[in-house]
């Protein structure tokens, strides 16, 4: 029976990966553990990490207290329309980078990338005035169609769609099949590890969005999950078991949706680090 040996790199290459994932765990699993304790109980030495007893008034007083239902629902519409919005314009955009044969193709697209050099904060003023002017300032329009492109998305579908042959492109043209048919049965399909890490990463962002809502919303009714979080903490700030249950809360959305993609990403993550 042939046995393998075991390479010192891939040892400590393992090792190294244990320590990173267990300094991430460690405070996820004292945020959730504390969501349930009294404050006399969270800073307990040596730390409890099951409670004697489930505290549930934590998240009693976190939904309750504050408008945080409607906070929750704010984010999580705006995460879900933002995110069908990105999948839809960066699929097409990277199928006509990729499949399509047009004057100027990759000027363009690296002029398009180009534009994730520019930060942020060097547009945000002008983005506000613009916003202000068409009248959509105080609703989520306004971040809706700021958000709908995205020069990062159209990047990582187009390393994807590169895996594709050609030849399966110009076989389906062949057959009769339109452009946009090509796209919506062929190219669409084969692209879903893509489509994967877009949608998980967009949610995130939109979810975890602070400074757009604060910018550009204004009605205590239309405000986010982020914003309704920083108010709770600024009411409650000695209220660390409220603050954490509230932490959590907020965090359930982005994990259940890391969870559904979590194999997809993983192979689109390969594809992604070697096609170009």
């Amino acid at each position: 029976m042939n046995k393998k040996k075991v390479k010192p790199g891939s040892v400590l290459i393992f090792l190294f990966c244990c320590i990173v994932a267990f300094t991430m765990i460690v405070p996820f699993a004292w945020m959730v553990s504390a969501s349930f304790k009294l404050n006399t109980e969270i800073f307990e030495y040596p730390i409890r990490w099951i409670p004697k007893v489930f505290h549930m008034d934590n998240y009693d007083k976190v939904w309750n207290s504050i408008a945080f239902p409607t906070y929750f629902m704010n984010t999580l519409k705006l995460a879900v329309i933002i995110t069908v919005l990105q999948l839809f314009t960066c699929s097409l955009a990277a199928y006509a980078f990729t499949k399509l044969k047009f004057p100027g193709r990759d000027l363009i697209f690296l002029a398009y990338l180009a534009t994730m050099m520019v930060p942020w904060h060097a547009i945000m003023i002008p983005q506000f005035l613009v916003v202000r002017t068409l009248g959509l300032y105080n609703t989520h329009a306004s971040l809706i169609l700021m958000q709908a492109f995205s020069a990062f998305g159209v990047f990582i579908l187009r390393q994807n769609m590169l895996s594709i042959p050609d030849s399966l492109h110009e076989a389906a043209k062949i057959d009769g099949c339109s452009t946009f048919g090509i796209y919506a049965k062929i190219i669409l399909p084969l692209t879903r590890s893509g489509l994967a890490i877009l949608t998980v990463l967009t949610f995130n962002n939109v979810w975890n969005d602070y400074m757009g809502p604060m910018i550009y919303l204004d009605s205590d009714n239309l405000k986010t999950i982020q914003i309704g979080l920083a108010a709770f903490k600024q009411q409650y700030s000695t209220d660390y078991g409220s603050i954490m249950a509230g932490t959590v809360c907020s965090l359930i959305p982005v994990l259940i949706i890391y969870i559904l993609g979590q194999k997809q990403i993983m192979d689109g993550v390969a594809f992604t680090g070697v096609k170009g």
